[in-house]
């Protein structure tokens, strides 16, 4: 729900309707953080209505979900089983009227496989925590072999950094050939990420384009 600047103006430049896949919990309408000095910093709205009137088709889903012909698969809700990658623990939503912590059960991945490669896992901000979304992904394919992992990967600010040393360690066990971190990892996860895996190490800015 907090990755849709550009939404409205790509749906704006289709002249057909088109499908667009989202968990149920993205059009929550009260979501928000609590700073350590109490302070509350609500989240964008994502609204239904504008959508389909720019021709939207809504498919709301909760489970793996094929596209592109079948050549892509959307991870739906991702599970969250590791030990360490704990979410945004200040983050909370109001439903039906009552305050409750936010897991943002809205984050979801993109899932491809490469003959004879593996698998490419595309996150967006990896709430769920960027091993458990990989960790889904094998489960979902039955594949282990990774491929590539590109996305933001959420390690950013105090919160997050002191999870780095165990994420790089799990990313290292991985071994993925190509490895792409984006906004959310943060400078300090960034670096980490490219001192310890130099060879497959790629550094992502505007307009970059990944052969793989």
């Amino acid at each position: 729900m907090d990755h849709h600047g550009a939404l409205k103006n790509i749906l704006k430049q289709k002249a057909e309707p088109t499908p667009l896949i989202v968990h149920p919990d993205v059009f929550l309408k009260k979501r928000f953080i609590i700073l350590p000095d109490g302070k509350k910093i609500t989240f964008p709205v994502l609204e239904e209505n504008d959508l389909q009137e720019m021709r939207a088709k809504i498919i709301k889903n909760k489970l793996p979900y094929l596209i592109a012909s079948d050549l892509a698969l959307v991870t739906g809700e991702i599970e969250r089983i590791t030990d360490f990658e704990k979410g945004m623990p200040n983050a909370y939503l109001e439903r039906a009227g009552k305050t409750e912590p936010d897991r943002i059960l809205d984050d979801q991945a993109i899932v491809v496989h490469l003959k004879d490669k593996g698998l490419v896992v595309i996150t967006g901000c990896a709430h769920s925590g960027i091993i458990n979304t990989i960790q889904f992904a094998q489960k979902l394919t039955e594949i282990s072999s990774i491929y590539a992992v590109i996305g933001g990967f959420h390690l950013t600010g105090p919160k997050f950094e002191s999870i780095i040393p165990r994420t790089l360690a799990e990313l290292k066990a991985v071994n993925p050939a190509v490895i792409c971190p984006m906004h959310c990892t943060g400078w300090k996860g960034t670096v980490e990420i490219a001192n310890e895996m130099p060879q497959q190490f790629v550094l992502s800015s505007v307009g970059t384009k990944l052969i793989l």
